[in-house]
């Protein structure tokens, strides 16, 4: 294999849309400048935390674009594709490789199930046909089939597949894969619970979601371990605890959006099926997000939050 992807911390980023259901491309390049300031080493847009299944053809492109350019060479763009029809994600991924991306994120076919060879076979003719860097995802808890540490090993035999986001949330499957996959081999935490243990056990690097609201302090994270300063990166894994748990306190990425229109970098619009949080946890995150000082007085004046008992943005 080959590959020019970097290791480090990866952002996949939300896809800001307006009040009128329109994506939002002020705020994506607000979020953008964000992650850049940070020096983050790659955005992933068209992944989960992106809302990537309802976004149509038209606006997969331009989003892949308007990124892109914002990046203007900042980062490396990483763009999620892929479905449960591997034809259709054949042509997505040509999409994304004319557009300019300097990787993707294939997802598992979801809902269909396929074998351990139907899996080969399906990332297999993707890497065939489009000559980019590819991470695989694997994130069973939502496709419904795990990809395997066997599957991976002869999906790493094919030049341009480079590495694996590993949202499995098993730590025995990821220390397995960290054990038997060849050393150049990218392995990514996809579990923010995870990124530390990943780490430490030999991780490459994260793709991390709670990094949308602090990308500052998951990159020092990241860093310290490479640097192995584990005091420091056990520190700071202590510290991200609690936003960790609750930017997961339900389906994401219905948290961390919430979280950037509480700190006034985007409207609180989602697509259905995703929907406003429910109080509770929408009461806790606040309390969260006010004691890591992400919002408060010095907020910005985007105050476009969602009224759960209105029912309206405010």
């Amino acid at each position: 294999m080959i590959s020019t992807l970097p290791q480090g911390t990866y952002v996949p980023i939300v896809t800001p849309f307006s009040e009128h259901g329109g994506v939002d491309y002020s705020g994506l390049h607000t979020l953008i400048d964000r992650l850049l300031l940070a020096n983050v080493e790659a955005i992933v847009v068209m992944g989960t935390t992106g809302e990537s299944p309802t976004v149509k053809e038209q606006e997969f492109s331009e989003v892949v674009k308007c990124a892109i350019e914002r990046v203007n060479g900042g980062a490396a763009v990483l763009s999620g594709i892929g479905g449960n029809d591997t034809q259709a994600s054949m042509q997505q991924a040509r999409i994304a490789e004319n557009l300019g991306v300097d990787g993707l994120l294939v997802v598992c076919p979801y809902y269909s199930k396929p074998t351990q060879q139907g899996l080969y076979e399906h990332f297999k003719s993707i890497a065939e046909e489009v000559p980019l860097p590819q991470l695989i995802y694997n994130v069973p808890g939502r496709t419904g089939v795990n990809i395997e540490t066997d599957t991976l090993l002869k999906l790493a035999e094919i030049q341009t597949i480079a590495g694996v986001k590993e949202s499995s949330d098993n730590i025995e499957q990821i220390s397995d894969v960290l054990q038997r996959l060849p050393n150049e081999f990218l392995v990514l935490s996809g579990c923010d619970h995870l990124n530390f243990t990943t780490l430490c056990l030999g991780g490459h690097g994260v793709i991390s979601t709670v990094a949308n609201l602090v990308p500052e302090k998951v990159k020092a994270m990241v860093d310290a371990v490479h640097n192995n300063e584990f005091g420091t990166a056990r520190q700071l894994h202590f510290e991200l605890q609690q936003l960790v748990a609750d930017c997961f306190s339900e389906t994401n990425p219905i948290p961390v959006k919430t979280a950037l229109a509480m700190m006034g970098e985007i409207d609180e619009v989602f697509r259905s099926p995703m929907c406003p949080m429910e109080s509770t946890n929408r009461s806790r995150l606040e309390a969260t997000l006010e004691h890591y000082n992400l919002i408060g007085d010095h907020k910005s004046g985007n105050s476009n939050i969602y009224n759960e008992k209105t029912g309206q943005y405010a």
